[in-house]
């Protein structure tokens, strides 16, 4: 076992120049990420880190070992190599498997250090996690929670079956938060029938109701028979919110009960129950960060990991065949990939954004309009003109000379003190020890200008002819909002002016704001679409098997704003505290076209009557569909046509049954369109 961690500290000992180095890069590329700490672990460490959601600690609950289960036996069989874990912390803290060869390592570290940048610069991790000074403190948050959950657990007056009972029900409603708020955000106490002047937003309803009774001066007789105890408690039970309330677990944890099967009623929850609640709905906000943004987030990482390790050669030679391997594998997993569409999606930002630039400038050149665009500028001599200076493309020992004459000249693509080191490395007159290692990282010459041209993605061999593709439409669109200033004599005077770090700053930008929604429906466009080859897919109940249903850019838009909208789970609002005033609960799913799966609904239902302790409902609507219209449909090769009905389950302890739906109700869950908000700006006030 000595042996064992003698040498995964040697493995760790040798990853820390390329920590280093990658961190140096990063920052240079224009990342800014969190610090990170590097562990390397074994495969049984890993498993365990992957069964606690990245954390060495968590509160006690039998998940966690099935989760561990399940992860040992697919590293066991082949079925999934985890790489690396990374949390968003400040510092993050990256957990890397020793089994990974040094070329995988370096991807790995790589990869890190883009999701680091992530994670300290995209609002809505900063929206869910503490910053306070510097930054979240996660680790000490969720173990903070283990140590509180763990005692409670352990308390003599506390059985430890219930403990686990109430943390399956918060568990399974943990993405019922309000997503686009602070973890905070959601407390109220707003009672049906207490007046807005009650001075104690927090006191009982009950207990109000009960004064402003004694207030009138009834006999006990009338009191009794009017105003028993039965009808003050139901009236304390219910909240009927103005507006759908979107974090039901919030409204659960404020208003719920628990239900006490000896006296079949619900009584007040003890004061642990609570504390329970608001921890694991804390991790809940917590985690819903990273689960805002999948595509956004992997697909950063892997772009930075791909300018890195392969555009820099911080693969070396002997290492590269590894890692194109390695990236293969991640952008090659079969379904759908957020590696692969974040890192398109990520590379389209930055084409538009430098096409754009591009384009502002040549429309700026005396004669060249969007009518003759085309005809009028020679694209093939602007391709060239993109081209990085060849000292700049091929910076490194080689080049030394000719960029060292930039640098006398102040140009700011040069690290003009890296270049007189590297010269007198070179001359002898400096230590080798001393100087910077331009042949392992020759990056060290240029500045952020310089590596902007160096990877500047309109001179990529796959992006050269982008401009051709422009329409006349867009080149007009573009005109139109163009001031008849900065005119440029010549072509080549206009392309001088082009900011090689358009696309990046575009980047930058855009990844301080928005989560997945919100990056798919600005940069899902047709142009993706079409070049990407996408498509929707759907199960036809004619042929009763899967079949391609459209391959339009709205069509494909709608289906993954679909998949990503609230964690691609359905949207469940709290629509009434005291359903038809028995103090019951009226749950609404926010219906899009796509149907609950019912199964899982219902069980769920359950779930949430052990946090209410009353009957629970939940509104939905499904599609019916009529066996004889089904057969015709079989027969002339159609789809069926279906009727959209509306259905109330209920569970009160017992069976789940199943209602007719109010048309009221049905009315206020049925969403326009497709459930989801496009406005981060606005999610972010």
């Amino acid at each position: 076992m000595r042996d064992d961690r003698l040498e995964a500290k040697r493995a760790a000992a040798a990853l820390d120049e390329p920590a280093a180095e990658a961190r140096n890069l990063a920052e240079r590329l224009g990342l800014d990420p969190y610090p990170v700490r590097y562990w390397v672990v074994d495969h049984d460490e890993m498993n365990e880190l992957i069964a606690y959601g990245g954390f060495q600690r968590r509160y006690p609950h039998w998940r966690w070992g099935m989760n561990y289960e399940r992860q040992r036996k697919t590293d066991r069989h082949g079925l999934g190599k985890a790489f690396e874990i990374v949390n968003n912390d400040d510092p993050s803290h990256a957990f890397l498997q020793e089994s990974n060869a040094t070329a995988d390592q370096k991807a790995v570290i790589t990869h890190v250090e883009a999701h680091a940048d992530f994670f300290a610069n995209n609002g809505w991790f900063g929206l869910y996690a503490d910053r306070g000074e510097g930054g979240p403190n996660a680790a000490a948050r969720l173990e903070r929670n283990a140590d509180r959950i763990g005692a409670i657990a352990d308390r003599p007056d506390v059985n430890r079956d219930d403990v686990e009972r109430l943390i399956d029900a918060v568990s399974a409603l943990e993405d019922t938060i309000d997503q686009h708020s602070p973890v905070d955000a959601a407390r109220s106490s707003e009672m049906p029938g207490v007046a807005d002047d009650v001075s104690d937003p927090g006191e009982d309803p009950a207990a109000v109701l009960e004064a402003r009774i004694d207030e009138l001066g009834l006999s006990e007789e009338v009191r009794r028979d009017v105003f028993d105890d039965e009808w003050l408690e139901s009236q304390g039970e219910g909240v009927e919110p103005d507006e759908p309330r979107p974090d039901v677990l919030a409204f659960l944890r404020d208003h719920g009960k628990r239900y006490d099967p000896d006296t079949g009623k619900a009584v007040d929850r003890e004061p642990w129950e609570t504390t329970v609640i608001d921890a694991i709905r804390e991790e809940a906000y917590y985690f819903a960060g990273q689960k805002n943004t999948k595509v956004m987030n992997e697909g950063w990482a892997s772009y930075w990991e791909s300018v890195m390790m392969g555009g820099e050669g911080f693969a070396g030679p002997d290492e590269f065949l590894t890692y194109a391997d390695h990236m293969a594998r991640v952008l090659g997993s079969p379904g759908l990939n957020p590696y692969k569409l974040g890192f398109e999606l990520w590379t389209h930002v930055e084409s538009r954004a430098a096409r754009r630039d591009v384009i502002d400038k040549l429309l700026r050149v005396e004669g060249v309009t969007p009518e003759n665009f085309h005809s009028r500028v020679d694209l093939d001599r602007v391709a060239e003109a993109l081209e990085p200076h060849p000292a700049i493309a091929g910076a490194g020992p080689a080049t030394l000379d000719e960029l060292a004459e930039l640098a006398a000249e102040g140009d700011p693509r040069v690290d003009a003190e890296v270049v007189d080191r590297a010269l007198s490395v070179r001359d002898g007159d400096l230590d080798p020890s001393a100087g910077p290692d331009v042949e392992r990282y020759p990056w060290k010459l240029l500045t952020h200008r310089g590596l902007a041209e160096r990877h500047y993605v309109l001179a990529r061999p796959e992006h050269r002819d982008v401009l051709r593709t422009v329409s006349r439409a867009t080149l007009a669109e573009r005109a139109r909002y163009m001031f008849d200033v900065d005119r440029y004599r010549t072509v080549e005077d206009a392309i001088a002016d082009v900011d090689r770090s358009a696309g990046w700053e575009r980047m930058y930008e855009v990844r301080e704001s928005h989560n997945d929604v919100t990056f798919l429906d600005e940069f899902l466009t047709d142009e993706f679409v079409r070049e990407g080859n996408y498509f929707t897919y759907e199960y036809s109940r004619a042929s009763e098997g899967f079949h391609v249903a459209s391959n339009e850019a709205a069509d494909v838009k709608r289906k993954l704003l679909l998949r990503f909208t609230n964690f691609g789970k359905p949207t469940v609002v709290v629509l009434d505290g005291n359903f038809r005033n028995r103090g019951e609960l009226l749950l609404g799913h926010r219906y899009n076209g796509v149907a609950l799966d019912e199964e899982r609904a219902k069980a769920t239902l359950k779930r949430v009557f052990e946090l209410w302790g009353r009957p629970v409902n939940l509104a939905t609507i499904r599609t019916e569909y009529d066996e004889g219209e089904t057969r015709r449909a079989k027969r002339s090769g159609r789809e069926p046509d279906g009727e959209e009905v509306g259905v109330r389950f209920q569970y009160d302890g017992g069976e789940v049954t199943e209602h007719d739906l109010d048309r009221e109700i049905e009315e206020r869950i049925a969403a326009d369109g497709v459930d989801y908000d496009t406005k981060p700006d606005e999610w972010l006030a």
